[in-house]
């Protein structure tokens, strides 16, 4: 086989492994998120069928390798991603039960590992196709490795950075499939057998066919008046605003960010309108930093009242879809495309309140919730200021709420936790309060629930301040360890809370499906 066309096809099953790794993340991360257990599953399902394909495809091309046999390793491995979209969702339901370690493991094994493990095997097979004897072995070997590596690197960068936000993940694992059967036809057309030439000729013309016939799945609509009212790839996160019932969701990674009622955008997630008491705590409107924008409503809330309001949100996708579907405009907040941490470590002019609200329930990410965190957030407070931060747990006395109060504590005098869920042993948001003032509220400043009875929206407003104060405790931090940017569970203690928020949005009929 000659060189020009052995190193297209190295070059492209180089290119693909690396762009089907980073694409794991996003056929897997809308059902589990994305989680170190994620990204540990992936590296070793990658590592471990490339080891597989390196050993089989050795052993494979000493018993007379020719370009048809190496054409077929490309078309397995083309076929196999063409079925990865419809495979995807039957293959996560079924490993569902396994829980979270054990599915994502066993999910990523079932749709990855035949595809890498054919790739694997045509490096080896190229060398011995290649090198006529053995004194250009080590060259051959060595020039080949190094032009699927310099393929590799060019695909992840693509794929991170242009081509999964401009050309989504189930077309792109389509060209990808397609590429590899193209490549599958260059080292064909090495081949003298005419015969077995049109065989292979007819099966790339099917898997061409099948790539054409399955497109790009329509995102997927509910019955009655629910549906995916957007879907977009950011190079953060896949993003989804769905319509269920009379709500709106912001749906990223599989994960509930916002809830908003469709006809006025009004905040339907608990912890946003828990969020008002802060207000509460200074005599006029100041100055308020949100880090994490989310659907914008915790902005929306505070600058309707007159609040200065800044917004720091990493990924500039999130922020397109906050102003396109959630109704934040220009004013609602003066908005930075740049990391929560990275922002505070400048200088600029104090805050009276900073609420973090950046953490879902499967990615948590762990820089914003350390001690050195804090100590800025502390350093960019006024006298008197608060922060605030809005974290997912299973239960108000959960691991992740004691650890955050106590690292709040090396920070802050007096550190407070409004409940949100009932009864206090199952999953759902608990909001902590950290400063060095006293958290005090006069009786009765929240308003009285009685007297919204006949303003449903609002009397539901008043009950969530009023059950997260009247339920404000301490939380025992004895025994819970300081998180630090040296030493920082958090990961591990969000798998837990991201099984069980999981499972309570797969279990909903209206957001099945739909979510991810």
């Amino acid at each position: 086989m000659k060189s020009g066309p052995l190193y297209v096809v190295v070059s492209i099953s180089g290119a693909a492994v690396l762009a089907l790794e980073i694409l794991g993340t996003r056929i897997l991360g809308p059902f589990y998120g994305v989680s170190l257990f994620l990204w540990s599953s992936l590296i070793t399902v990658t590592l471990a069928a490339l080891s597989a394909g390196y050993a089989l495809g050795g052993r494979w091309a000493d018993r007379g390798p020719t370009p048809s046999r190496l054409a077929l390793l490309l078309v397995g491995a083309g076929l196999w991603l063409l079925l990865i979209p419809p495979l995807r969702r039957p293959v996560l339901l079924l490993v569902e039960p396994l829980g979270i370690r054990l599915a994502v493991l066993a999910a990523a094994t079932v749709l990855f590992f035949p595809p890498l493990a054919l790739l694997g095997m045509v490096s080896p097979y190229a060398i011995r196709l290649k090198a006529t004897n053995l004194s250009e072995v080590g060259q051959t070997a060595g020039n080949l490795y190094a032009i699927s590596t310099i393929a590799s690197v060019v695909s992840a960068l693509a794929t991170g950075f242009w081509l999964i936000p401009n050309v989504g993940v189930s077309r792109l694992t389509h060209l990808i499939g397609a590429a590899l059967l193209a490549a599958a036809a260059i080292a064909f057309s090495c081949e003298r057998a005419g015969r077995a030439r049109a065989a292979l000729s007819l099966v790339l013309a099917g898997a061409l066919a099948t790539l054409a016939a399955l497109g790009v799945p329509a995102p997927r609509r509910a019955s009655g008046d629910a549906g995916v009212v957007a879907h977009r790839e950011s190079p953060y996160a896949e993003i989804r605003v769905v319509d269920a019932r009379d709500l709106r969701f912001l749906i990223i990674d599989g994960g509930v960010h916002t809830i908003v009622s469709r006809d006025g955008g009004d905040a339907r997630f608990a912890y946003v309108v828990v969020l008002d008491i802060l207000k509460h705590f200074f005599e006029r409107p100041g100055r308020l930093l949100v880090v994490g924008l989310g659907g914008g409503s915790v902005a929306k809330r505070f600058a309707a009242e007159g609040w200065r309001v800044d917004a720091v949100e990493i990924d500039p996708v999130v922020e397109e879809v906050a102003r396109d579907f959630f109704g934040l405009a220009p004013g609602d907040a003066a908005t930075s495309t740049e990391d929560g941490r990275a922002f505070l470590l400048r200088e600029g002019e104090p805050y009276d309140v900073i609420v973090f609200d950046a953490f879902g329930s499967g990615a948590i990410p762990f820089h914003l919730v350390t001690r050195e965190s804090f100590r800025l957030a502390r350093r960019r407070l006024r006298d008197g200021g608060v922060v605030a931060l809005n974290v997912e747990a299973v239960g108000w006395d959960d691991i992740i709420v004691r650890s955050l109060a106590a690292t709040l504590r090396r920070e802050f005098e007096e550190v407070v936790a409004l409940p949100i869920a009932e009864p206090p042993n199952v999953i759902g948001n608990v909001v902590l309060l950290a400063s060095n003032r006293r958290l005090d509220l006069p009786d009765k400043v929240l308003g009285r629930p009685f007297d919204y009875l006949a303003d449903p929206p609002r009397h539901w407003v008043v009950v969530q301040r009023n059950h997260a104060w009247d339920n404000r405790y301490e939380p025992d931090s004895r025994g819970a360890p300081i998180l630090t940017d040296d030493k920082n569970p958090v990961d591990v203690w969000a798998e837990r809370i991201n099984k069980e928020a999981r499972r309570r949005l797969h279990r909903d009929a209206n957001l099945a499906g739909l979510a991810w």
